[in-house]
């Protein structure tokens, strides 16, 4: 019965599907995969990052796992918020949420990330402007910044922050021990990074010493 209830909970969490008499772990890339993992951290940083937006506030959201919780924490809130992103996967997300209204910019689609990319969506994100922009990273350098790993979605991502007043990062902790191949921002296109409280105290010091204000959620 244990083991039942493990594989329930696991299927649920989107980590694997059941067939009869055997389990099949999903794929890596799935985008329910990755929201299921470490979901009680991201959970928490997506919470953190709801109570800075305000009611009837238009806000850009990139995409990734956090981000969607971020989106569905802003519906569950009940307060009325517009968001513009490049993400199908966080319109879908939110659908039966009455208080979102949802502008999801066209473009290249990238069936694994479910975003638009490419010139087109920098297009149309040139007709819009808000205070501020959430997103996500896949990793970090010490002296240049943030990083991702896929080009055309990091050269959405510079367009995005161009055109809001305030970058936030969302992601957990183990990010920033990780390096990946394409420079998504500087330090100084970012305003607050919200993350859990197991960030080293190295990573600490330097996006303090880049002044960019980082807010900690506890992991227990």
């Amino acid at each position: 019965m244990t083991i039942r209830k493990d594989l329930t909970e696991l299927e649920n969490r989107g980590l694997l599907q059941r067939q009869h008499g055997f389990a099949i772990i999903n794929n890596p890339n799935n985008l329910n995969f990755r929201l299921a993992q470490n979901y009680d951290i991201k959970h928490k940083i997506a919470e953190a990052a709801a109570t800075l937006v305000q009611d009837n506030e238009t806000i850009m959201i990139e995409s990734g796992s956090t981000c969607a919780l971020l989106a569905e924490e802003l519906g569950k809130s009940g307060k009325h918020v517009t968001i513009i992103t490049i993400s199908f996967f966080i319109a879908n997300y939110v659908r039966n949420y009455d208080n979102i209204t949802v502008y999801t910019l066209g473009g290249q689609y990238q069936s694994d990330a479910q975003v638009a990319v490419g010139p087109l969506t920098k297009t149309m994100l040139a007709n819009f402007h808000t205070e501020k922009l959430f997103l996500g990273i896949d990793g970090f350098d010490r002296n240049y910044g943030f990083y991702g790993n896929d080009i055309m979605r990091t050269d959405t991502v510079h367009a995005m922050a161009d055109n809001a007043d305030k970058t936030y990062i969302l992601t957990d902790s183990s990010k920033f021990e990780l390096t990946s191949t394409v420079h998504q921002l500087p330090f100084q296109q970012v305003d607050t990074v919200i993350t859990d409280n197991q960030l080293s105290k190295e990573a600490h010091r330097v996006l303090n010493f880049q002044q960019i204000k980082v807010q900690t959620v506890a992991t227990h």
